[in-house]
Formats: C-alpha cells, sequence, structure tokens
C-alpha cells in the first residue's frame, strides 16, 4: 500500500531530521560532505529549471564551480569572490566553443545557479567552521546552524497555520498564490521566538542583540528565500525542484530558506560581532 503524501513527508523528516541534526554537531569532513551534496544536488535541479527556460548550462563546469565555492569555505585556500571571478573569466571564454542555444541565456544562467548555489551553501560551511577547532568552542558554530535550522521550521510550520487560520492578505500572488501577510507576521514572530529560546538552551555565548538578530535574518529572509525559489519555479512552470524526497520535492526545496538565509549570518558574524 502507498503512502499518502503526508505520511511521506513525516516519515523522511523523521528519518532526516536526526541525521541532519547529527553531522551539524559533528561538522569537520562530516558537515562539509553533507553541504557539498546539498550543492551539487540543488545546483543540478536548478540547471532543470534553466533547461525548461531554454538554457543550455555547461553542467560539469557548473558542478566545478560549486566545489570550488563551498570548498573554500572549507580549508580557506581562497576566497569565494576570487574563485567566482576567475569561474566567470572561465565560463565566458569556454562559451565561445560551445554552440548549443543562446549563450547569453547559457552563461547567465550557469553563473547564477553555480553563485546562488554554491555561495550560499559555501555559507553555510563557512558558518561551521567559523569558530576554531579547540574543545567546546568548535561547537558553537554546530550550536548556530542548529539553532537556524529550529527557527526555520518553527518559522515554516507558523506561517502556514497562522496563514491557513488568519490569512486574508495574499503576499505575493503572482509567486505563491497561498501565502498570506498573516501566515509571513506569525512566521516571523516565531523564528525571533525560536532564536531566543535558544539562547537559553545552546547560543548562551551569544549576546542578545546577536540572537535578535539572527531571528530577524531568518524571520525575513529565510521567507524571501522561499519566495526567491518559488519565482524560479514558477517561471519554470514547475510545481517542485525535482521529486527526490518523497513528499517534499526536491533538495533545493527542502533547503531553500537555510541557503538563502546562510551568506547574512555568516556577513554577521564577520562584520558585526557577536
Amino acid at each position: 500500500m502507498a503512502l499518502s503524501n503526508h505520511s511521506a513527508r513525516v516519515l523522511v523528516s523523521i528519518i532526516a531530521i536526526p541525521f541532519i541534526l547529527a553531522v551539524t554537531y559533528i561538522g569537520k569532513l562530516f558537515f562539509f560532505i553533507f553541504v557539498l551534496a546539498i550543492g551539487l544536488i540543488s545546483f543540478y535541479e536548478f540547471s532543470g529549471l534553466l533547461k525548461s527556460k531554454g538554457s543550455n548550462p555547461d553542467i560539469w563546469l557548473g558542478y566545478a564551480g560549486v566545489i570550488l565555492l563551498i570548498t573554500s569555505n572549507y580549508i580557506f585556500w581562497a576566497d569565494t569572490l576570487s574563485i567566482f571571478i576567475l569561474f566567470m573569466v572561465i565560463v565566458s571564454a569556454i562559451e565561445l566553443f560551445r554552440n548549443s542555444g543562446s549563450a547569453l541565456y547559457n552563461i547567465g544562467g550557469l553563473l547564477l545557479a553555480t553563485l546562488y548555489v554554491g555561495f550560499f551553501a559555501g555559507s553555510l560551511v563557512g558558518i561551521r567552521e567559523f569558530y576554531p577547532r579547540i574543545g567546546d568552542l568548535y561547537l558553537h558554530g554546530g550550536y548556530i546552524i542548529i539553532s537556524m535550522l529550529a527557527s526555520i521550521w518553527l518559522c515554516d510550520s507558523a506561517a502556514y497555520y497562522g496563514g491557513t487560520k488568519f490569512g486574508k492578505h495574499k503576499l505575493f500572488p503572482r509567486v505563491s498564490p497561498k501565502k498570506s501577510w498573516e501566515g509571513a507576521v506569525f512566521g516571523f514572530v516565531f523564528a525571533v521566538i525560536a532564536m531566543i529560546a535558544a539562547k537559553f538552551l545552546l547560543l548562551e555565548f551569544l549576546n542578545w542583540t546577536a540572537v535578535i538578530s539572527f531571528g530577524i535574518i531568518i524571520g525575513i529572509g529565510g521567507q524571501v528565500g522561499d519566495l526567491v525559489e518559488s519565482l524560479f519555479k514558477r517561471d519554470a512552470n514547475v510545481k517542485d525542484s525535482s521529486a527526490l524526497i518523497p513528499g517534499h520535492g526536491g533538495i533545493f526545496d527542502r533547503f531553500d530558506s537555510l541557503l538563502f538565509t546562510a551568506p547574512l549570518i555568516l556577513l554577521y558574524l564577520k562584520f558585526v560581532g557577536r
């Protein structure tokens, strides 16, 4: 007997959530490989959206770019901006030797997909590796990402149930007709609440300004990231980025909010403080 869509979602969540939390807590090579898998699969799904719009990106070159951008945040052998500039030059030059579709679509689509996925996923690794590998200090990066995940999950649930119960004013009908401003407010509030709770449970090493700021970033940025990915999918005329995860769609669908907020959190850590 086949599982219903809801049952499949629940079963996948029961299996996936402990695994995600475990690799995040452990960090190092385990988390790096996990994020690398997210990045490569998300890029593959993103390239599918591009192809549906007539673009024909060099997918293997894109894989290489995603790997370099993510790896640069793990071993710190080069800054991501330098890598992307070099990548942009190589992509443009290689397109001279290709004869498949529009050069503008091919180059533009490939650069967008590689930067969006590679830089954002690399930022997750950057957060996990932000603190030195010295005793419990190294766990701080893991605690931040675990708190981000909890905040995003609570934000998504609150936005859904709040919107279902009280939603009257459409948020972005062109992008996601079912989302409402009321649901977005619910999501925002609970994202901040989740980070406040995390302050007492995991993030005692962060000051209150950082914790509240993270909640605001996730409450707004997480929902914007979901909307941006919905915009891509609607433009490509697809419901999900793929059907890889039963009941959940694709990897890009499941991690869109986390990917979108990761560079914002990393920038805060680097330039504002803790």
